[in-house]
């Protein structure tokens, strides 16, 4: 027969959240069953970031003068 602490046999009662001995409020139990929402990000992407992406391509030859003003222009728009 195998001991196991009282503990350790509530935990799987609770599903996720740690059995501590009744020591949570009902505000407390919900809180830790219900993890809060991530912070919303930006709705567009970084423009700074988007144009330095583009005259690398562009620098590094991978785009030609056409395109890098075609996407350049729709970038900016």
């Amino acid at each position: 027969m195998l001991l196991v602490p009282r503990q350790l046999r509530r935990v799987g009662m609770t599903g996720d959240v740690p059995y501590y001995g009744g020591r949570f409020t009902p505000a407390q139990a919900y809180a830790a069953s219900h993890p809060a929402h991530p912070a919303p990000q930006a709705v567009g992407p970084d423009l700074s970031a988007t144009v330095d992406a583009l005259e690398r391509l562009h620098a590094a030859g991978v785009l030609t003068e056409e395109e890098y003003a075609r996407i350049r222009h729709r970038v900016s728009s």
